[in-house]
């Protein structure tokens, strides 16, 4: 019988990027990704200990991974701490939950933020969650801490926008969610019509919500219009590409 090595393995191994074990690819993958959503819950930096007991998985295996994302620049080492690095920050820039649509949401929720002073965010569906992919801090902060990248439940006044209100209006929570918090939504549609965004401003117990409410239908409006123009792409300058 002839128990030489498969030629495909043996490629692989020359290559340095598998080894015999079944699935290993994907646990390094499963495993990576996990470390990279310990740290990002973290939200600043953790140590190797902290991050296996976060993932689940051996405290080397979790040392040699984060020495591999440190290499890479997904990870950044602090002494004997790490944190998220600049090129998964990068990346992640680079997503886009609908075309056009965080370009375009910028001078929308400024000009929103700048207006009425609210904390603002623009949230899309994702995953049974509403996850912000833009903000501006308002006059909650730090009760209320908006940033790109949090996710909330459903069950607010961004969320029932998100899948739809009946009337197609503002969505008002008066302190439904969160005690001293109130809070005015509005879908933001795309050219089909679509909802593909929810936009929100927080504020507050006892501001006047009518006020707010026009002022978030206007500018969820303004963004809708937009969409449906098209946002134009932006190309990269030569000078950027070159080496």
């Amino acid at each position: 019988m002839d128990h030489a090595t498969p030629p495909r393995a043996v490629d692989a191994r020359r290559n340095g990027t598998t080894d015999d074990r079944p699935g290993r690819g994907r646990g390094v993958l499963e495993g990576a990704f996990a470390l990279l959503d310990a740290l990002r819950r973290c939200g600043d930096e953790a140590g190797v200990t902290e991050l296996a007991l976060a993932c689940g998985v051996p405290k080397g295996s979790a040392h040699r991974l984060l020495d591999q994302l440190v290499a890479v620049g997904a990870v950044e080492r602090c002494g004997s701490r790490y944190r998220v690095g600049p090129q998964l920050y990068c990346l992640g820039q680079a997503w886009e939950p609908h075309p056009g649509l965080r370009l375009a949401a910028r001078l929308p929720v400024q000009r929103l933020r700048a207006a009425t002073g609210a904390s603002v965010v623009l949230a899309v569906l994702r995953e049974d969650r509403a996850l912000v992919v833009a903000s501006a801090p308002g006059e909650l902060e730090p009760l209320v801490p908006v940033r790109n990248g949090t996710a909330f439940r459903l069950d607010t006044a961004a969320g029932t926008a998100l899948r739809g209100p009946l009337r197609g209006g503002p969505v008002l929570d008066r302190e439904d969610v969160m005690d001293g918090v109130c809070c005015a939504a509005f879908p933001v549609r795309g050219r089909d019509g679509r909802t593909v965004a929810a936009l929100a401003a927080m504020v507050p117990a006892g501001r006047r919500l009518d006020a707010l409410a026009e002022a978030v239908a206007g500018a969820g409006a303004a963004l809708g219009r937009a969409l449906a123009r098209g946002v134009p792409r932006r190309s990269i300058p030569p000078a950027a590409l070159a080496p």
